[in-house]
């Protein structure tokens, strides 16, 4: 009895030992299922799985020439969470993406796709879109009613005239780029997007001349980049961007906030709007004579001033006390600009003055 024991617990002790390593291997092998990398082998189409899609959670299919993907095929990742597609020949995704009730990040960089399918919608765990350098010209226009998950959506480099007004209701944004598009105008309800913290709408170019007020309400913003564009007036409520920390806004016409204001910091630019925004003019503004114009009506003897310098080399002969009515013939009225019958205030002290006849 006691030698029987003895014979069997050598190959307990061996099967015992061996346990642990078909453990290992097991776990490599689901392992290898559940993360699934098809990457840069040259595959012009999907071959025959020899897996169980529902048990993958990450594919890889980047790097090859894929033109298309099965529907079927997709349909049955119904736990897949990373979808990698960059640097194929898609010129379409399968309508049956909106099974993908899991997927978080979507990666089609690189493809040819001429839009987004509308089933997108149901992806709605979704937080990552990257769809840069295709050939876009629309996203699906209720898509930002429903990915109320989504933090980042990167869709560069494409041929996007708009953006559609859903996106304005995602309100778990955190990350927006659209350069390199053709956009004209941002949406509006732009103030809903409170968690945005990078905004990136450079180089559109001559497209894009004009930034929304609600621009100002957006209150999580670290970073905004609104270079190569065709702006010319920052809106006030930029001012009260607090969390503003980085502005590339190079190449741009600006005339409100001068280039010069613009090409300093942040805050420099922050605090000439704000001084803007509370009627107080910037150093060297002038004011404008026309009020005081129109609020006088008509000129008297007590307004006209016999020490009058003229502007642009030009000499002014007007008699003394001669009324608005009596100037308003065609030889007087380019005359009557208050920059010229109120200039002496304005002009050298060596210059030249007449005296009015």
């Amino acid at each position: 009895m006691k030698m029987e024991e003895r014979t069997r617990s050598p190959s307990s002790s061996f099967k015992n030992r061996g346990a642990p390593s078909t453990l290992i291997l097991d776990k490599e092998i689901k392992e290898e299922e559940r993360n699934l990398n098809l990457s840069g082998m040259a595959l012009a189409s999907l071959p025959s799985p020899s897996f169980n899609p529902t048990l993958v959670t990450k594919l890889d299919l980047s790097n090859n020439n894929l033109e298309s993907i099965p529907e079927s095929t997709v349909a049955r990742l119904l736990n897949v969470v990373e979808l990698d597609l960059h640097s194929n020949e898609l010129k379409t995704l399968p309508n049956s993406m909106g099974c993908l009730k899991k997927l978080k990040i979507l990666n089609v960089d690189s493809n040819m796709l001429e839009s987004l399918p509308k089933t997108i919608e149901d992806c709605i765990a979704l937080e990552e879109i990257s769809a840069n350098f295709n050939q876009l010209t629309t996203l699906p226009e209720t898509m930002g009613f429903e990915l109320i998950n989504l933090r980042k959506l990167s869709v560069s480099t494409n041929k996007l005239s708009s953006l559609p007004y859903s996106l304005s209701h995602l309100s778990a944004l955190r990350v927006l780029d659209v350069h390199l598009n053709c956009l004209c105008c941002l949406p509006d309800g732009m103030e809903n997007l409170t968690r945005l913290e990078i905004l990136n709408v450079s180089q559109n170019f001559h497209h894009l001349r004009s930034l929304p007020p609600s621009i100002g309400l957006l209150s999580s913003l670290v970073e905004l980049d609104i270079s190569y564009n065709t702006i010319a007036v920052i809106p006030d409520s930029f001012s009260c961007l607090v969390a503003l920390r980085k502005l590339q806004a190079q190449g741009n016409p600006f005339v409100s906030p001068p280039v010069d204001v613009v090409q300093q910091s942040v805050d420099t630019v922050r605090q000439y709007l704000t001084e803007r925004m509370n009627g107080r003019f910037p150093p060297g503004k002038k004011r404008s004579w026309l009020g005081r114009f129109v609020k006088c009506g008509t000129f008297s003897h007590t307004m006209v001033v016999s020490d009058v310098s003229i502007q642009d080399d030009e000499e002014l002969f007007l008699p003394q006390y001669r009324t608005i009515d009596g100037t308003a013939s065609p030889r007087y009225l380019n005359l009557l600009s208050p920059r010229r019958l109120f200039s002496p205030k304005n002009c050298p002290r060596n210059s030249p003055r007449k005296t009015m006849i």
